[in-house]
């Protein structure tokens, strides 16, 4: 992995935060590498970032740094070659009753509510208290970038919230949620869907998708979205996978 000296970004500064539980692979302990808030950021220093494995939550800009696990790989779409298949096709055609409107980052109740629901059906086991509305806030409404939400209603009622920051070379999905009741919709693969034709609309070649880590259930869907590239040993490369992770 690079040092962050190795990086065309003189004038930034970086941390190592301590060991902490992993979020994904049980047992393990993670480390993250995170950009100083004295460090400035604008698009074209942030875009260098993302294409060196870092991505945003909230006001941080980190990536995984840890220190005997590299199951976290950075990983990007290739707009223009873009495997459409029939089942993707299916998943727009279910969805093309949603209306989409592209909002500036801001607290929205009816957001907070949907957040709320979505973690609380994804979560159902964990023990902690649900999120406040300043943690919310400043996991998804604080950006130092250009950012936005995107909201899709069914009717008059909003069913999915997705987070993307606008890159020099593409978009980046920051995090998304959605009604849990309306599963046959396949909303998830949807949201990702609707932002590689937003990125083939503003002729940005990359959709980064945040970290694929194969042995994680939450997190190995992305292999599914081909071709795609994963940034490994520093180097951007092609992820060959075995036909059966891409049903």
């Amino acid at each position: 992995m690079a040092n962050p000296r190795d990086l065309p970004l003189d004038s930034l500064q970086f941390y190592l935060t301590a060991p902490y539980p992993c979020s994904y692979l049980d047992q393990h302990e993670a480390r993250s590498q995170v950009l100083s808030p004295n460090s400035p950021l604008n698009r074209v220093i942030y875009s260098a970032l993302v294409r060196h494995g870092f991505r945003r939550s909230g006001g941080f800009t980190y990536r995984p740094y840890c220190d005997l696990c590299q199951a976290c790989v950075p990983v990007r779409v290739n707009v223009a070659d873009f495997n459409w298949r029939r089942i993707n096709r299916r998943v727009v055609k279910k969805n093309q009753d949603l209306i989409i409107h592209h909002r500036q980052l801001a607290f929205d109740e009816s957001h907070f509510k949907l957040y709320l629901a979505y973690q609380q059906a994804r979560h159902p086991k964990e023990e902690s208290e649900p999120d406040s509305k300043e943690q919310y806030i400043h996991f998804l409404i604080h950006s130092p970038v250009h950012s936005e939400l995107i909201e899709f209603r069914l009717e008059e009622q909003v069913v999915m919230v997705s987070v993307v920051d606008y890159l020099e070379d593409g978009l980046s999905s920051v995090y998304t949620f959605f009604d849990p009741t309306l599963e046959h919709r396949s909303l998830g693969q949807f949201n990702i869907l609707w932002q590689l034709e937003q990125c083939r609309t503003l002729q940005l070649p990359w959709l980064y998708l945040g970290y694929w880590i194969k042995e994680s259930r939450k997190m190995n869907y992305k292999i599914q979205y081909q071709p795609l590239e994963g940034l490994i040993n520093d180097i951007w490369q092609p992820l060959v996978v075995s036909s059966q992770e891409t049903l």
